[in-house]
Parts: C-alpha cells; structure tokens; sequence
C-alpha cells in the first residue's frame, strides 16, 4: 500500500513539473500556452482594462487634459464699459473685476466706465475691495451726454475695448455695431444682450448681428431674465444667436454673475471673435450639455478654458464620440451596464447634493455674519465697560445686544461682498422695528398680567375680601 502511495506521489510531481515547462509548439498545431514573460514584468492585464472605453460612460477619456488656450489680441490699451452702474440695487463691481483679473488674458491700463452719472458711480466703484484689487488705479470715469445714451464716437478715442451691457434692445445693437465701425481705436466689442426670452423674431436677431460688418471684431453674448444664482451653479448650453433654435422660452432664466463671467471671458477668446452665442441653463442632469460641462470642470478645466471647449466643441462634439463609439462597439457589455447603473445613481443624486451645496452656502454665510456679529458685540462691551458704566459679564451683554450686533453682522458681511448696503437708512430702518417690537411685546406682557389678575380675583372667596377690608 505505501509503494502505491510513494508511486503516485512520484507521478503527480512529474507531471506537475511538466506543466511548468516551456515546449515548442509545432508548426501545424499552434499552442494556446502563454507563457508569463508574454506579458513582461507586469503579468497579465486586467480582465477589466479597456483599451477603448465608453466616452458616454466616461466622459474624461473623451476629454483631452486641459490646454493653454489662444487669446484674441489687442487686449491691452483702454477698455470702456457702458451700460452699467446706473442702478442704485447694485455696485455693479463684478465686471469691472472680471477686466482688472490679473489671472485673465486682459493687460488694459485704463478702464473707463461710461456712466450716466459720474458722481454717482465713483462712490459706487471706489471701495475698500477695488483698492485693495489695484482696480483704482485703473479705473477711471465718463459721463453720458443723456441717460441711457450710449458714448460718441469722440469720446471712443483712445478706446481698443469696449464692453456693452445692451439691456434686450435690437436697436441698441445695432448702434453699437454703427458707432463701432466708425470708432478707428476700437478694435474688440462685446455685447451682452440680457432678457433674451423677450426676442423671438429670428430674423430681426440675424439682422443685428449681420450690423457689426466685417470691420469690427466683436462678440454678443445673449441670455435670459437675470436671476441672482451664484456664478457656476447650473450647467449651460450654447446655441447661435439669429437661428431658430435659440429662441428662448418665456420663463428662461440666467445667473447675474455668470452672465458677466461669460461675457468677460468671451471678450479674451480669440475662439469668440466674431460670434453672436445664446447661452441657456440646462436643468436637466441627464443632457449631454449637463454632463460635458460637469467633465471639464472635474477634468481641471479653468473657467475660460471650459467656455472656450463649450464654443468649439460644445455638445455636439460629444455626442458625435458618443455615435461614433457604438459605431465601433454596437452591443453592451457587462461592464457598461454596470457604469449605466452606477451614473443613473449619481443623476438621481443630482438634485440633492445641489441642495447640499445650497446649504453649506447658507450655512457658512450665517456662520461669516454671526463671527462678524460678536465681534461687533464684544468690542461694544469693551467700550462701554472701560467707561465704567457696565452692569453684565460680556457674555450676558453680547446676549442683550444680539439682535443689533446680527443687524451689524449683515451690514458688514454685504459690505465686504460687494453688495447693496445703505447703512444710515437700514440702521433707522432696524430702530424702527425694534421699538414696535418693544411696544408689542409690552402689550403682550400687560395683557398676561391683566388675565393673571383677573383669574386671581376670581379665585378669592367673597367672605375673604370683605374681611380683608374689614382689616385695612
């Protein structure tokens, strides 16, 4: 029995040995042994490697790593911005911050804003951010002839740039595009047509774009009714402006500061240059448009980079890789499935972590104005307690005072945001409340005290009044 055993032993080692052994296949029976040196020091590939991936389930293998991208030229010299500062809602800082980005394409040495009122938009635009920016010693000023007039061609000399807010007039395009012509020294305009929903004549659109002729170099960008969405928040779509397909609905809507954002970095893209563009917000997570713009900024695309892609390329690109690679593999496999299932998952979560996003916006915002709020509160304390006269411990006067030190906190916060603030007016305005609120609360407190007493006579036994009485 144990030769038996010693004997099989031997048998299984040999030929567990032989299977290790390199032979030579033979010419007429090719060998399907692989060997580890096919593969080099690696060993074999993944099962799950692919060497064609789905751009549809992988949008970053159909994007390119991010690239220096061309700026148009004559970005340097003067630039005059018209149609903005001339409400008392808004600073209207932001583009003027957009031109002075020392991070932008622009190297303009002056920036003239072109104003109804001069006086009125100094003390608008010269704040503790355009100091501190190094915009001031940029910025300079010129007034309208009338109001809502745009600038003559005398007073464009000198001007290489000019930026247009147009508001959602045709005939103001159209007289940009005239006084351009005439202007020698300008040789870049951008134009940002806002309330686009309101133009659905295509053929008046084509019109005013077809004005500008062949002289100027300019850019329209044209959006929605504005809303006060942060820049970036939603993805957009491009469509030609004077086409049917870019006729926008009656509810459609655009960001404020991304409107400025775009029509900024479109006066730098040379891929901007003589183009008439309606951008759309998209709210739809499962559109091409939403997920190519969702690619490049999680690809590392800068904001001029991703517009310049979305101008060149844009959706279309896309999807064409997409066609053109079920073209090459027309069924699915397993693993496409499997990404399917897993982006259908991220899509349905869409909606919440934009309301995540939202709140943590919030969320810090409150946290921003109530550090402000007890700064302010303690610095009070202080000054009334070295004058002697303070009764409370900081923290019970922080708290007597927090209503205030919050309506100080929300000043200030604005204030440093770039936001509408009047402070004389706003602080009468919040006395105001206060004493009614004081008022109400003292009638709440008298009524209490009114219906406590009135429940106390009731429960006094009459016998017991009049003895009462009797002892007075």
């Amino acid at each position: 029995m144990k030769i038996q055993l010693i004997a099989f032993q031997l048998a299984l080692a040999v030929t567990s040995a032989s299977a290790f052994v390199p032979s030579t296949p033979s010419a007429s029976a090719p060998s399907t042994r692989l060997f580890i040196s096919s593969w080099g020091a690696g060993g074999p590939p993944s099962r799950w490697k692919e060497e064609d991936p789905n751009p549809e389930q992988k949008i970053q293998t159909y994007l390119k790593a991010p690239e220096p991208i061309a700026a148009r030229a004559d970005l340097d010299g003067t630039c005059l911005v018209s149609g903005w500062v001339n409400t008392k809602e808004r600073t209207d800082q932001t583009i003027f911050n957009f031109l002075n980005d020392e991070e932008s394409a622009f190297k303009f040495d002056k920036i003239v804003a072109f104003v109804d009122d001069a006086k009125f938009a100094k003390k608008r635009l010269i704040s503790r951010s355009s100091r501190y920016s190094g915009l001031l010693d940029k910025l300079d000023f010129a007034q309208a002839e009338s109001p809502g007039a745009l600038p003559t061609v005398e007073q464009l000399e000198g001007v290489t740039s000019w930026m247009v807010n147009a508001g959602s007039s045709l005939d103001t395009v159209k007289s940009v595009a005239d006084i351009a012509s005439k202007a020698e020294s300008v040789k870049n305009v951008a134009v940002l047509v806002t309330d686009g929903q309101e133009i659905q004549d295509a053929s008046a659109a084509m019109d005013a774009v077809k004005a500008f002729g062949d002289d100027t170099v300019f850019t329209i960008v044209t959006v929605g009714a504005i809303t006060e969405t942060p820049e970036g928040q939603l993805p957009y779509d491009i469509a030609e402006f004077g086409t049917a397909e870019a006729i926008l609905p009656a509810n459609a809507t655009y960001s404020r500061d991304e409107s400025l954002r775009v029509v900024a970095e479109c006066l730098g893209l040379e891929s901007a240059c003589n183009k008439a563009m309606v951008f759309t917000e998209v709210n739809d997570v499962n559109a091409t448009a939403t997920k190519l713009v969702k690619g490049l900024r999680e690809g590392g695309y800068t904001r001029p980079q991703e517009i310049d892609h979305m101008i060149l390329k844009g959706p279309k690109a896309y999807e064409q890789a997409i066609e053109d690679y079920k073209v090459r593999k027309p069924q699915a496999t397993a693993q496409d499935d499997w990404l399917a299932q897993k982006q259908k998952e991220l899509d349905e979560n869409a909606a919440e972590r934009k309301k995540r996003i939202k709140e943590e916006y919030e969320e810090k915002k409150t946290k921003e104005i109530e550090d402000i709020a007890r700064e302010w509160a303690k610095r009070e304390y202080f000054r009334k307690a070295t004058s002697g006269d303070m009764p409370y411990s900081e923290e019970e006067y922080i708290k007597s005072v927090w209503e205030r030190a919050l309506f100080e906190g929300d000043l200030k916060y604005r204030m440093l945001h770039g936001q509408e603030t009047d402070e004389r007016k706003e602080l009468a305005e919040f006395k105001k409340k206060q004493e009614k609120k004081k008022a109400m609360m003292l009638e709440r407190a008298k009524a209490a005290l009114n219906e406590a007493l009135g429940e106390d006579d009731r429960l006094v036994p009459a016998g017991d009044a009049d003895d009462d009485d009797d002892d007075e």
